[in-house]
């Protein structure tokens, strides 16, 4: 609870955090008893209780909800992603600066230390499937096994171009998952056959391609499929490249389909901005593991909050909210149902001399 608390009031410091707590012991001593923790026991706590502990209560709170509310793993449908009736996944990593000459378990560069964050995104519903937190230095293709996992026959992933690792690709290809991603400018192929003679629209090219280079031709033997199309990014028509597995999708589709990966820039953009990733209430890499998971874990609330309450405002303003009436004795659900509307206020019915200073209520 004071790691949430942490999160939700973006606590500077353990002092902070404890005094904070201290304050309101009385509402806190409401829920089960509790108590507020004293700066020494939190700051042991971050750095010998055993991480694992919040992993496994991040994904046991997420089975929890999808349990509770199964339409709540899908409870998100775009557009793009309307025409699959499969489940769409994004993977990508991002980069969680660090005090270097603190940190030196996650030293990146000479005067730098940084965590790295891999997540697999479900796009139906923006929750995370999968989460990794490792050191910085470590390239993304790397982790790009475990991260994918557990995906299964027919579902699609897509990834960016440093993702790319064939034997890996060849190996999603063979248990029948379908890939999307941008290949590397030297990619090294010979067309197999052209699928159009001239270009169609804002799709320039699209072949069938086999790999030249003897190792990565040893990687991956199958047939690729690189389509080259004009998009508009900021407004402005640029030409992009893709790389795909799948040989029956219009060249259009996979275009479409590669944008929704931005969906998950989304994702770190929001818990960057509202969570507390960017003071640590610990130098230890397991204190801050713990404040990493119990970010993506408070992230889970919010959006669990916002499926009941069909919340359609962004995710800031929602975080926003909570931050600003934790303490009241609001109900959440009704409120946030009822945000930005003139009925059916949530507050509870005060007494009239509450409107007045201490001393100086009138007599009624």
């Amino acid at each position: 609870m004071a790691m949430l608390y942490a999160q939700v009031t973006h606590s500077i410091g353990l002092n902070d955090l404890c005094d904070a707590l201290n304050l309101r012991s009385g509402p806190l001593s409401a829920i089960r008893g509790a108590t507020a923790p004293k700066r020494n026991t939190l700051s042991h706590a971050n750095s010998t209780r055993d991480a694992g502990l919040a992993e496994q209560l991040f994904w046991s709170v997420l089975g929890h909800l999808g349990d509770l509310q199964p339409k709540f793993y899908g409870s998100r449908k775009s557009e793009l992603l309307r025409r699959f009736r499969r489940t769409v996944h994004a993977v990508d990593s991002t980069v969680i600066q660090l005090v270097a000459n603190c940190m030196s378990w996650a030293k990146h560069r000479r005067r730098k230390a940084a965590a790295k964050l891999h997540v697999r995104l479900n796009l139906q519903s923006l929750l995370p499937q999968c989460a990794l937190i490792k050191t910085a230095h470590e390239h993304d293709n790397t982790r790009a096994i475990e991260v994918c996992a557990g995906l299964a026959d027919g579902e699609i992933v897509l990834f960016d171009k440093a993702y790319v690792w064939f034997l890996h690709l060849w190996q999603l290809t063979q248990r029948g998952v379908f890939w999307v991603s941008r290949p590397k400018d030297n990619l090294d192929y010979r067309v197999k056959r052209r699928r159009i003679k001239r270009p169609a629209g804002k799709i320039l090219r699209d072949d069938e391609i086999v790999l030249r280079n003897a190792k990565t031709r040893k990687d991956y033997p199958g047939v690729l499929r690189r389509v080259v199309a004009m998009v508009e990014i900021d407004g402005v028509e640029v030409q992009m490249a893709f790389l795909t597995n799948n040989l029956s999708w219009s060249a259009q589709t996979i275009a479409e389909l590669y944008r929704c990966r931005w969906e998950i820039e989304k994702f770190f953009r929001q818990i960057k901005q509202t969570l507390q990733l960017g003071d640590f209430l610990g130098n230890s890499e397991n204190a801050v593991k713990w404040q990493i998971w119990t970010a993506l874990l408070l992230y889970v609330l919010l959006r669990f909050e916002a499926f009941l309450s069909a919340w359609d405002c962004a995710f800031t303003r929602l975080w926003a909210i909570c931050r600003s009436m934790i303490w009241s004795k609001i109900d959440l659900i009704k409120l946030l149902c009822s945000y930005g509307t003139a009925p059916g206020s949530p507050r509870l019915r005060g007494a009239a001399h509450l409107d007045y200073l201490p001393g100086f209520e009138p007599n009624f």
